[in-house]
């Protein structure tokens, strides 16, 4: 089932997001760095959100202290992974 996580403190305003099977099928952003975003969308898929999160939990993005990457996480952990 998909749902969907309001993003803080970053130019995207939500992301899309499904899991099934413990893997991540679908993910997409709405508003941010378009290539940036479909890229980081395309390599996730397939991966765990364990995986995910282990590479990408933390990161920000220039002086902010979170970013589309971090706030991914922010939406699995809220997802309950």
């Amino acid at each position: 089932m998909k749902q969907i996580f309001k993003t803080k403190g970053t130019c995207s305003s939500q992301i899309e997001l499904e899991v099934a099977d413990g893997k991540i099928v679908e993910v997409s952003f709405e508003g941010g760095c378009n290539g940036n975003l479909k890229g980081l969308s395309s390599l996730v898929i397939g991966l765990t959100p364990q995986e995910v999160c282990s590479k990408l939990e933390g990161i920000n993005c220039g002086k902010r202290t979170t970013s589309c990457p971090d706030q991914l996480c922010k939406a699995l952990k809220a997802m309950g992974y």
